[in-house]
């Protein structure tokens, strides 16, 4: 984790002390369970949840438990040495019939769905700014491009519906993994709960908001991990693609959107002019690492029979590292959508910018609606719209056009004028945003 791209909430989440405290919820209320199917004397359960919901632990003394764990070399013996030195006597009825991971992994699960919550709500904000843009420029005319060359007039608004509109499926996306990866495994050794009784996991389980694992080994298989990680993954690729079109917008021959430049910023340390696209540059990055922590939760997936630990070293990284990173991205993002800069002159100067060319499928279609055929209608197209390509705009290609007697042949003047209409490409600009934003 880089303090430079995290953001307090979501670094909390994984603080050890916030890992510990979820250790501690884990097995009170598992020895609360134990109390009610007579595992353990009840008056030991009731003593131990009274640690809990009184607060009695106090504050996790994350350097003592580390200094036990530098003697014992085991995380989880050394959390719950240092509980015994806080509950006493009772402690002794803690982590009866349990494994470290059932401990472990179910605060992990703990842990990425409170960090799914984060990620969700950042979604949601980063929604409400892509629609606001989005209508705002609902009719904003600008050039669409295929390959980076203009190819026909599309609206700003349509570029912001379809952010929308991807962001909306990965919020989705986001819902299902979160869902798949908040489960819960109090089962033991091997999973078989041969030393512990199945209505534990069920109860801690609905204590920590979590579906119970169907059928773990002794951890939770990691092919929900692998998901959850390759959804933040997507998210990730997303955020580039939109940023990605922001600096494209940006570049000094196209400047047709801008991220903000507030007062006093500086763009270089040797051109004074300089307003660059730094923060979508930034996101670019981040999504890279983002993307980076994908694959070794793919490699995750494939431990040796019922467990083995070349998982765990990996996941103390990704875990905090995708999802703070992810969070700051997904906030950098949404600030940037919300103060863009927007040129509608600039974009309508360079729809005109190559006399025309933007209209050339009309003619065409036009031509073979009135009788041409469509190879030769597309050379008669092409050899006029070639013109003004070598001309570089300086040439029209609709007085070429009507210049051309095989053109008008089959086409009036008029009907030649009629297909150069800006407006007729947006007709259906309504019915795309009902389908993205409802009726």
């Amino acid at each position: 984790m880089v303090p430079r791209y995290a953001r307090p909430d979501m670094v909390a989440i994984w603080e050890p002390a916030a890992r510990f405290r979820i250790w501690f919820e884990i097995e009170a209320y598992a020895a609360q369970a134990m109390g009610q199917v007579g595992m353990i004397p009840q008056d030991s359960a009731d003593a131990i949840m009274a640690v809990l919901e009184n607060d009695t632990l106090g504050e996790i003394d994350v350097e003592r438990i580390d200094a036990i764990e530098a003697v014992t070399k085991h995380d989880v013996i050394a959390f719950l040495t240092w509980v015994s030195e806080k509950v006493g006597p009772d402690a002794r009825f803690l982590h009866q019939g349990m494994t470290s991971s059932d401990v472990l992994d179910t605060a992990l699960a703990v842990q990425l769905a409170r960090a799914s919550d984060i990620l969700i709500a950042d979604l949601d904000r980063l929604l409400e700014v892509l629609k606001r843009r989005a209508f705002e420029h609902k009719l904003t005319p600008t050039i669409g491009r295929s390959h980076g060359i203009h190819a026909e007039p599309v609206t700003f608004g349509l570029k912001m519906a379809q952010a929308y509109a991807e962001f909306a499926r990965n919020r989705e996306r986001l819902i299902a993994a979160r869902k798949d990866v908040a489960t819960c495994a109090i089962s033991g050794a091997v999973g078989t709960f041969a030393n512990i009784d199945p209505r534990v996991e069920e109860h801690v389980a609905a204590k920590l908001g979590l579906t119970v694992e169907p059928v773990s080994t002794q951890v939770i298989p990691r092919d929900r991990h692998a998901m959850f990680f390759a959804t933040l993954g997507v998210i990730a690729s997303s955020i580039e693609r939109l940023a990605t079109e922001v600096r494209h917008l940006q570049r000094t021959e196209v400047l047709e959107a801008e991220e903000y430049f507030s007062p006093g910023q500086k763009g270089s340390s040797a051109m004074p002019h300089k307003r660059n696209p730094v923060l979508t540059e930034n996101l670019t990055g981040l999504a890279r690492m983002v993307r980076g922590y994908v694959t070794p939760a793919l490699e995750n997936v494939a431990l040796w029979h019922e467990r083995d630990i070349s998982h765990s070293s990996v996941e103390r990284y990704i875990g905090p590292d995708a999802t703070i990173t992810l969070d700051f991205a997904l906030a950098r993002l949404t600030g940037v959508m919300d103060k863009l800069i927007v040129y509608p002159e600039r974009m309508q100067k360079n729809l005109d910018r190559m006399g025309g060319l933007v209209h050339s499928q009309r003619v065409l279609l036009a031509l073979t609606q009135a009788g041409v055929s469509r190879e030769d209608a597309y050379t008669l197209v092409q050899r006029n719209a070639m013109k003004v390509w070598e001309s570089d705009g300086a040439l029209s290609l609709l007085d070429l056009l009507k210049a051309d007697p095989q053109v008008t042949a089959a086409l009036s003047e008029a009907e030649i004028e009629d297909k150069f209409d800006l407006g007729y490409h947006f007709r259906q600009v309504d019915t795309i945003f009902a389908r993205v934003f409802g009726a």
